[in-house]
Parts: structure tokens; sequence; C-alpha cells
């Protein structure tokens, strides 16, 4: 685990910059007819997106629906040699729009500790991402009360059995937790008029989570508990985003709700609003030291005693310094050849690819190709989501996800681990299919658009705006060194661009991928979570 105290500010960074509306009172004129009592809103502007009222369509209350179905058993564990009892709640909650009508059923998984802590225990509040994506792989890998049992922690075999183990390292022994699936994807559909695409969105997904996060703390009479939003990948995104969600305010959602957070935990996180392919300047020096620890971890460099960190620190030197600088002046001609042959050698040097590769692709190799490229020489491909995982390249259909060395081989294991414990453990019964990830609807045609907070709202800003609201609000930025989908020079790139507040964002880095709680880094991940709960220092 790597610590980064101060975020990598690129040169030539411009900071992102945002604006904040001025609030105007809205008024009726006397004598004026505001419409009909049931349905009329003051006029908002760039409101978020409310779930509509289909025409032609019966008004529904959460009344007319079936009963929420729920799930409820008892267990214990124990957690860093402690025994601690635990009521496990699986089941649905239902929302609704601002004009009170049913719009979807939110499936969650919530661990709720005996403890005379009551209302004022901490709570946390974990999503995944995809967006389309489940909750499962932070409920299995590293935060839930169970998790997976590989036969090995990198590469390992994809056939059942499978199995699940407590999980010792679990933050559930300081804050309760509540595994959250987002419309579409779990057991969580719409009810009534809605339809799950009303959902798929950034703004619509957000407001969703919000009026959850709200029901649950209602509920459960913990209103008063300190508050945390863990998301991984897009779901650091979507908890960037809920952070204003969850403020609310007459130009952001219509309503006000006041919910302010004490810590933020954003995993494996990529903050762009639609993440596209790019070999552009500063995208292939953000990509750099992720090929470089690859390398390294394949035997495909001269280590010099150097271990993975401390490699990919000397390759990031490199990327934001001499590479970048030469990718810039690449594009106005004005690279000496004598020059040209001293990066394309460094390039080799990080990278194990001959220098003659780099120099004749300009010095711009795609991701994609370099995973390919690397291990050429034995027909093996590393893996997108975790570099240190491989498959033979022959075979290959190309499908980025399913077809990617790291996700085929782990993610039968999580799946069948994760049915196993809900319905031995968890005693859930439910007709409906479990959606681990759904890309038709959700991933394939989400909304990227920002229609809320103006054109110019970025995640990135939410989150500033939380932490400007809230002085004690603090977050912990955690990425896996062998992560080519989101790597964490990209990451602390665009949480710098946002402005954070240094002394309040911490920067974390694992000896793992994309699910940086898979081999031998999910003790480290947990305490680090653990130590941003209980907001004291972890050296």
């Amino acid at each position: 685990m790597q610590a980064h105290p101060v975020p990598l500010l690129c040169r030539r960074a411009t900071p992102s910059s945002f604006v904040l509306a001025l609030a105007v009172a809205c008024a009726v004129p006397a004598g004026a007819d505001p419409g009909p009592k049931e349905t009329w809103l003051p006029p908002v502007a760039n409101a978020a997106p409310e779930v509509v009222i289909r025409t032609g369509q019966p008004r529904l209350r959460v009344e007319d629906l079936p009963k929420a179905k729920r799930f409820v058993t008892q267990h214990k564990t124990r957690i860093l040699g402690k025994t601690i009892r635990y009521k496990a709640i699986a089941g649905e909650t239902f929302i609704s729009n601002l004009y009170g009508e049913p719009t979807a059923s939110i499936f969650s998984f919530s661990y709720i500790v005996d403890t005379p802590a009551g209302p004022d225990r901490p709570v946390m509040f974990v999503f995944n991402g995809g967006p389309g994506s489940s909750s499962l792989w932070l409920h299995m890998g590293a935060v839930g009360p169970r998790r997976i049992l590989l036969d090995r922690e990198v590469n390992p075999s994809n056939l059942p059995p499978f199995g699940y183990q407590n999980n010792p390292f679990s933050p559930l022994d300081v804050a309760d937790l509540v595994f959250v699936d987002p419309v579409g994807t779990g057991f969580s559909h719409a009810v009534g008029n809605a339809k799950e695409t009303d959902f798929y969105g950034v703004e619509e997904d957000a407001d969703a989570n919000a009026r959850f996060v709200e029901a649950w703390l209602t509920e459960h009479g913990r209103w008063n508990s300190p508050k945390f939003l863990m998301g991984e990948s897009y779901g650091a995104t979507r908890v960037a985003v809920m952070s204003r969600a969850l403020a609310g305010g007459p130009f952001y959602g219509g309503t006000l709700r006041a919910i302010t957070l004490n810590g933020i935990i954003m995993v494996s996180p990529s903050m762009a609003i639609k993440p596209t392919p790019a070999t552009g300047a500063l995208d292939m020096a953000l990509a750099l030291p992720t090929f470089a620890v690859t390398a390294w971890y394949h035997g495909r460099v001269r280590r010099d005693g150097r271990n993975a960190a401390q490699y990919y620190e000397d390759a990031k030197r490199f990327a934001i310094g001499d590479y970048i600088d030469t990718l810039e002046n690449l594009e106005s001609g004005s690279v000496a050849p004598r020059h040209k042959e001293e990066i394309a050698a460094r390039l080799s040097e990080f990278t194990g690819l001959p220098a003659k590769e780099w120099a004749s692709r300009n010095f711009r190799i795609p991701s994609t190709e370099f995973r390919e490229l690397l291990l050429s020489d034995q027909g093996l491909e590393a893996g997108a989501y975790d570099g240190r995982y491989t498959m033979p390249k022959a075979g290959g259909v190309n499908d980025p996800v399913a077809d990617d060395p790291a996700m085929a081989k782990y993610t039968p294991a999580f799946v069948a681990a994760f049915h196993q414990m809900i319905r031995n453990e968890l005693e859930v019964a439910m007709a409906r299919p479990y959606n681990s990830i759904t890309w038709v609807g959700a991933n394939f045609g989400w909304r990227w658009n920002r229609s809320a907070g103006g054109p110019n709202a970025t995640p990135g800003g939410d989150l500033a705006m939380a932490m400007r609201r809230t002085p004690e609000l603090r977050v912990l930025v955690a990425s896996g060194l062998y992560d080519f989908a989101a790597s964490p020079a990209k990451a602390e790139r665009e949480l710098a661009d946002a402005m954070l507040p240094f002394d309040r964002t911490i920067y974390r880095t694992y000896e793992s991928g994309h699910m940086l709680y898979i081999g031998q880094t999910a003790e480290a991940f947990a305490g680090d979570v653990r130590a941003l709960i209980e907001a004291r220092p972890r050296s």
C-alpha cells in the first residue's frame, strides 16, 4: 500500500471551474391561481430530472403496491479478534417521486450490529459501478461480513465449487453496513408507472439512491448517525454526485434533504463524465505508470531492487516530466532525433517493449495494444481490470469485459459465492433473478448529460461543493496499481482538477487491480476504511 499526501498535479494543468447558481426566490403573485393543488410544484431551474407522471395512467400510492419483501436473520462473526453480533436485513425499500407516487423498489442488504450506541452508531452505504452493476463485488470482496474464498488470490480457477468465509477485516465493527443495488441491478426494479430506463442517467440515478438513503435513515431512526458513502468504479462518480443530491436544494432536486456526510470512500474511481479511450499526451502520460508496474510484475524489466510501489513512482515521475513534454513537442515538430532516441530507450526501460516499437508508433501505444504486446512472446494477454491476470491471446473474442483475463477469472467465484451466501445465511427467496451487471438499457443506454446544477456540473465539482459545505468531510481515494480501467494517476489528476482540500483528501494505492481488495490487499484496504470512519490517522 502506498500513501499519497499530495495529489498528482501535472504541468500545464488547468483546474476545472464550476459555477454556483444564485438562488432566486420564487413567489406566486397575489391572486394568481397556482394550478391544481395535488400536482403543482414551483418552477425549479436546473433541477434533477424527475421520474415523470405518465398521462392516462392511474395515480398510485405506496399502499397500492404489494407488501415489501424482507428477510431478517441473526448472525455473529469475529472481526480483529472480537465477536460481533449483528442482524442482517435483506429486502425492498419503495421510493417515490416528489408527487408521492411510488417509482422503484430498491433492494439492499443491511448489517446492523447489536450495540448500545444505537442511533448514534456510524452507517456506511455501499455502491458498486457499471453504472449497471449490483453491489455484490464490494459486498463479497472486502467490506461485508463474509468474503469469497479463492484457490489462488491471483489467476484463480474459475470452475466450481466455490466458497466463502468469514471476513475478519470487515469494517462492520465500527459501522453498520448497507449494500445498495440501484434500479435495474440486483433485485431492484421500477414500480408503478415508472420504467427502469427512467433511472438510467447520472442525475436520475443519484436522485433515486439519495431517496433510498433518506428512506432508510427514516425507517431505522438513524438520522443522527455519522454517515459514509463508498462507491467503486462508476460508483465513485455515483457517490460524488449523491453528495449533492443528499443535500438537495431549490436548484438541485427541488427538495431539501440536508443530509451531510462524514466521509466518502472512492474505490478505483474514474471521474470522467463519459469515459472514452484516448491517446492524447496527457492520457498517455497518466497511463504509463500502470504500463510500467505491470511490466515489473511480469518480470519484463530490470527491477534494480525496487518494489512495485517504488517502480510505479519512478515511472510516474518520468511520465509527467520528460515523457509528456516530448509528446507535446512532437506535435509542433520541435523534438531532435537524438532526444527521440533517448525517450524511446527510457520507454523501453520502463515497459519492456522494444524502443523501436515505441518510436514506430510515435511514442503512443493504447493500453489495449500494450496488454497484447507485453507478453506476446508467450502467447498471453494481460488483463485490463488487473494487469497481473493473463489468458491466452488465441481464441479471444475481443469482449472488453466478459473476455477480459481478470473478469473471466474472478467473477464466477464472486457470483456463485454471493448466491450461496444469500440463500444459505440470509435466507433470501426472490422470484426475480439477481442481475449482477446489466448492460442492456443501463450501461448501453446511460444518459451522461448533466442537466441539474448547470451544464458545467461535474462529479468532482459536486464533491468539492460537499467538502465546502461540510468542513469536516473527509475523502479516501483508493486505487490499484495494476488497474488499466481506472489508473491511479488518472484518478489523482481528475480529483486534483476538482481542487479538493488537500488536508482532507487521502490518496492510497494498493498492489492490486480494479478490485483492489484482491491479492492480499483486503486487510490494508479495510484498515484504511476503518481509519476514515474512526477519524484517526493511519500510517
